[in-house]
């Protein structure tokens, strides 16, 4: 079986586009059908999906490919594993044009500074995020999430709880929320829940 390029992308907020860096991954022949992508999640949690389905579709020989570092990962330990990972696996891994070698000590020397980069600028964005923050909590802006269900919608919801008919699951459902908005709803009203 050939070798292949494995793809991946990744933004860290639903408003942002993945179109540059899936034009970059085709321009470093990646073919479109193979590159996964997270949408909307940070680089410094492992737990994405698209990193998990990329890193499953590697085979020993392949090459998982990434725009930048920052896009794989946000800490030095989670950039570390990973390519320890792939080395375990036979696969390599490619930043942008260049190949990484995890036996040449200049290779590791500067995937360690990129990693080090990455996680100080993941550090940066939570450090202004947080200031940011502050700012509009002390002008009195900060509201927090816009709720999942109207007024009218959650009296609805606790008037169903209340008639004790269906069961946290159905009404989740039927308003097309988790379940852990039925079960605030009904704390807020008091009501004490019979159903599961």
């Amino acid at each position: 079986m050939s070798e292949l390029k494995i793809g991946y992308a990744r933004v860290s907020t639903n408003e942002q586009d993945l179109t540059a860096q899936r034009i970059g991954l085709e321009a470093l022949g990646v073919p479109a059908d193979r590159i996964y992508v997270d949408h909307g999640l940070t680089g410094t949690t492992r737990a994405r999906p698209g990193l998990r389905e990329a890193l499953a579709a590697c085979r020993s020989g392949d090459t998982l490919v990434v725009t930048k570092l920052d896009r794989l990962a946000r800490s030095v330990p989670d950039a570390r594993d990973i390519v320890a990972e792939l080395t375990a696996s036979g696969v390599r891994l490619q930043l942008g044009g260049s190949v990484h070698d995890p036996t040449d000590p200049v290779g590791r020397l500067l995937f360690n500074v990129l990693a080090m980069v990455a996680e100080f600028e993941a550090d940066l964005i939570r450090a202004r995020t947080r200031e940011g923050m502050a700012v509009a909590k002390a002008k009195g802006r900060l509201r927090g999430k816009k709720p999942k269900l109207t007024p009218r919608q959650e009296a609805h919801l606790v008037s169903l709880v209340r008639a004790g008919e269906h069961t946290t699951l159905e009404l989740a459902e039927l308003f097309n929320v988790g379940r852990s908005t039925v079960y605030r709803a009904v704390q807020r009203a008091g009501v004490t829940q019979g159903n599961e």
